[in-house]
């Protein structure tokens, strides 16, 4: 099993780390720390999310963390986690 992340993905996280590190570089870092955690345990704890309210499909979910939400792809043929987006709460 694989975790593997979208441009789309890397792309907004990096503007959100950017704009949070002009704020508070240890904060950013925790954040970071955090949710890399979370992805790194996805595989064992990715029954516990519920399905992303923006799509039809049980094999779309979202992770909460902080202000935002992590969006992943359950890819049961390929055996991987595809980490889609992250956007803030309200949009999703």
């Amino acid at each position: 099993m694989n975790i593997l992340c979208t441009p789309l993905y890397e792309k907004q996280l990096k503007e959100i780390l950017s704009t949070y590190i002009e704020e508070d570089f240890t904060a950013t870092k925790k954040f970071k720390l955090y949710l890399d955690t979370i992805l790194i345990n996805l595989p064992t704890k990715a029954n516990k999310y519920k399905k992303a309210k923006l799509f039809d499909d049980e094999d779309i979910k979202e992770i909460p963390h902080e202000n935002f939400n992590i969006l992943f792809f359950i890819d049961k043929i390929s055996d991987n986690y595809l980490i889609l987006s992250i956007l803030p709460k309200n949009e999703t």
